[in-house]
C-alpha cells in the first residue's frame, strides 16, 4: 500500500515532532514525512503528520487556528515558562491571599484572564523556534544570551478557565485556549502570572484541534504501530481533506484537461489583488490544482500554484 496521505498522531510527552515525523516515515515506509504545528516535547496532542505525497498539501495549512488544554501553576517562574525548565523565582499567596482568593472565586485570576484574552499582540517567549539572525531563539537562550523578541500579532478567540485547583503551594488553573497561530500558551500563563504578581508557568499543554482536525482521531504511535501490524489503515487520511478551507472553483471536463497539462484557462469572477487568492480547482470532486488568478494579456486566467492532477 502507498501511504499519501495526513497522519493524525497523539504525540506523547517527551517526543519531539521530529521524532513523530521518524515514527511515521518508520510505519508508513515513506522517505518523507512532515508534521503541522510544532509541539513543544513537553507538550502532548494533536500532531497531523503528512506523508509521500500528502506533504504537496502541507504548506497550504500552515495558518490553521488551534486550540489546547493547559495547566499553569501560580507561585513560581521557570527560565522555559513551562515544567522543563529551572524555577527562577517563587512567589506564592500567603494564608491571607489565599483565603481571600478563594472567597472570591478568584475574582482577580478570572479578571486577569479576561484581560489576556483581549489581547492583539504577544511576545514570544525566549525558548521559542522563533529564529534571530537564522539562529533558533531557544539554541541562544541555551547559550545564556539575551533575547528580546518582537511582539508579534495574534488572536485569542476564546480562553475559558475550566478548573482551579488551590496546592500546598500556590494554586493550578486548568483552561482550555482557541487561538491563531503563533499564540504561545506559555506566554499566557507567564503573562497572567506577572498580571497577578505570583508568577507562574505551564504544567502540561495539550493540543486538541488545529484546522478542520480533532484530538478524537487521532492516534498514539503505539495504536498506530498495532493497527499496521494488523493492515488497518484506517487511520491514514486523504490530503484533500486537509486544504478544505480554500474557495473551490468547479471545473467542466475541457478546464480540467487543459489544467492537468498545465494550460492557462480564463478565471471568470476571480479577482486579482496585490496578494495571491488561492482556489481549489475541482473536477468530479477531485482536487485538480491549487490556482490563483493573475491578469495576463488583458484577461484573468488560472494560475498554477500546486498541480495534483498527475499524482
Amino acid at each position: 500500500m502507498t501511504f499519501d496521505g495526513v497522519i493524525l498522531v497523539d504525540k506523547p510527552e517527551g517526543w519531539t515532532s521530529f521524532k513523530t515525523d521518524g515514527a511515521i516515515k518508520k510505519l508508513t515506509g515513506s522517505r518523507k514525512a512532515g508534521h503541522l504545528g510544532t509541539l513543544d516535547p513537553f507538550a502532548t496532542g494533536l500532531l497531523p503528520v503528512f506523508c509521500g505525497k500528502g506533504l504537496k498539501y502541507l504548506r497550504f495549512c500552515e495558518g490553521y487556528d488551534k486550540e489546547y488544554s493547559c495547566r499553569a501553576i501560580f507561585g513560581a517562574v521557570t527560565d522555559t515558562g513551562d515544567c522543563t525548565g529551572e524555577v527562577i523565582s517563587e512567589n506564592y499567596p500567603s494564608d491571607e491571599e489565599m483565603a481571600e482568593l478563594v472567597s472570591t472565586d478568584f475574582a482577580k485570576v478570572r479578571e486577569a484572564f479576561d484581560k489576556i484574552s483581549k489581547m492583539t499582540e504577544q511576545k514570544p517567549p525566549s525558548y521559542s523556534a522563533k529564529k534571530i539572525g537564522g539562529v533558533k531563539a531557544y539554541d541562544l537562550a541555551r547559550k545564556g544570551e539575551e533575547i528580546d523578541l518582537p511582539p508579534a500579532k495574534i488572536k485569542i478567540y476564546s480562553l475559558v478557565i475550566d478548573r482551579i485547583e488551590t496546592l500546598e503551594k500556590g494554586f493550578a488553573v486548568e483552561f482550555t485556549c482557541s487561538c491563531s497561530k503563533g499564540t504561545y500558551i506559555r506566554t499566557i500563563c507567564t503573562d497572567c502570572g506577572e498580571m497577578l504578581g505570583y508568577g507562574a508557568y505551564a504544567q502540561t499543554l495539550r493540543r486538541t484541534k488545529n484546522g478542520p482536525f480533532s484530538i478524537e482521531n487521532a492516534y498514539t504511535p503505539d495504536q498506530l504501530f498495532d493497527m499496521a501490524e494488523k493492515e488497518d489503515h484506517s487511520f491514514l487520511q486523504s490530503p484533500a481533506a486537509a486544504i478544505s478551507h480554500i474557495p473551490e472553483v468547479i471545473l467542466d471536463a475541457r478546464q480540467a484537461k487543459d489544467l492537468g497539462f498545465g494550460k492557462k484557462i480564463p478565471f471568470e469572477g476571480a479577482a486579482v489583488t496585490g496578494e495571491r487568492t488561492y482556489y481549489r480547482a475541482v473536477f468530479e470532486g477531485s482536487t485538480i490544482a491549487v490556482v490563483y488568478p493573475a491578469f495576463e494579456d488583458g484577461k484573468t486566467v488560472m494560475r498554477i500554484e500546486r498541480l495534483f492532477a498527475n499524482d
